[in-house]
Formats: structure tokens, sequence, C-alpha cells
């Protein structure tokens, strides 16, 4: 029998998870977030917030802030606060029936797309199936995070895209953790360690 190296690339097992924030997260930043993790490897990890809503903008005024004109923009679109990294920058995670080759696919289920033409799709209609846009990102140093979640920081999970596509916002840390047979209710804000 042959036995598997366990060892391979151990840090890359994140890209494409959740990471789900732990009730004592100092960083009111990230107080109660779900963040899906677009990469994670030796040289740091980058994800999106995906539950937390910037209410100071709108789809069409983002795109009107960007001189594209959509005059029949959706303005149900929701711009999320994807970290407090590059926050002018965008970022759009979307189903994978969307590809351009800037595209970044990630564990060949979902695409990450951060150009002008996306959101030009996505306001004429033609952009993916499903999408979340986000500004900024959540972004960590190498062993940075892994160091966090030994903290008792950050919980991590499956990801669905039901889960990240779905409208209901404030219920999605919950949902997280429920995928993880967890009740939010019962948690604490204390941690111990063994």
């Amino acid at each position: 029998m042959v036995e598997q190296d366990r060892t391979a690339e151990p840090s890359r097992f994140l890209t494409g998870q959740l990471l789900i924030a732990m009730p004592q997260m100092a960083d009111p930043r990230f107080a109660q977030t779900v963040i899906y993790m677009c990469a994670h490897s030796d040289d740091g990890a980058m994800g999106l917030v995906i539950n937390r809503q910037i209410d100071s903008i709108s789809f069409p005024g983002l795109l009107k802030q960007l001189e594209i004109d959509a005059p029949g923009a959706n303005d149900q679109i929701r711009v999320m606060f994807g970290g407090p990294v590059e926050t002018g920058r965008g970022f759009v995670l979307h189903s994978p029936d969307y590809v351009q080759e800037s595209t970044l696919m990630i564990e060949g289920d979902l695409g990450l797309t951060a150009t002008m033409d996306i959101l030009k799709d996505i306001a004429s209609g033609s952009g993916p199936k499903r999408s979340l846009l986000a500004l900024g990102y959540a972004g960590w140093a190498p062993g940075q995070l892994d160091h966090e979640i030994q903290a008792n920081g950050w919980l991590h999970a499956p990801a669905g895209a039901d889960l990240i596509f779905n409208d209901n916002i404030d219920s999605k840390w919950d949902r997280a953790l429920a995928t993880l047979g967890i009740n939010s209710a019962l948690l604490s804000g204390e941690a111990g360690h063994a």
C-alpha cells in the first residue's frame, strides 16, 4: 500500500472554502463575517467578505462614478464590502458560466473577475448568471491566516453557491455556522486552549 503525502501544499486547503469569524474576533471589520477564500498558499491568502453590504453606494451609482453608461442598470444588485484592502478596487465573484481572459477560476466552481467589462456585462444583462460585487478584499501575509485560525479567530467550512449568492445577507453568518452543525446562539465569545 502506498502512503499518501499529507504534507504536500498543506496551506492551500482553504482556497474555495468559507472562513467564518468566531464571536471573539477582535477586529470589528470582521465581526460576524463570512469570507469566501479566493486563494490561500505559502505566499499568503486573499478572500472576499460575502455578508457585509456597503449602504452608501448603489450599483447604478458605482457605474456612474466609473463613467459606465448603463441606463437600465439594476439597482437591486448590492455592492459589498469585500474587505479592508484596496477598497477602491472592485471584484466580482461569479458563477463559472462567465469567463474572460482575466478571470481566475477558483477550484473550478467559481470565477473571480476584476475588470470594467464584467461590470458593463452585468449592467447590460449579459454577465454571469450569479454574481457578488465587492469593493476591496481581505488579505493575509504568509502564515498570518494560519496563526489567526490557531488562535481561534476563524472556523472554516465548505462553500456552496447557494450560501454565497443568496440575497439574505443578514443570515449568512448563522447559515455558514449551521453547515458545520453549530448554532450561533450557543457559541461563546471566550476561547479556550487545550
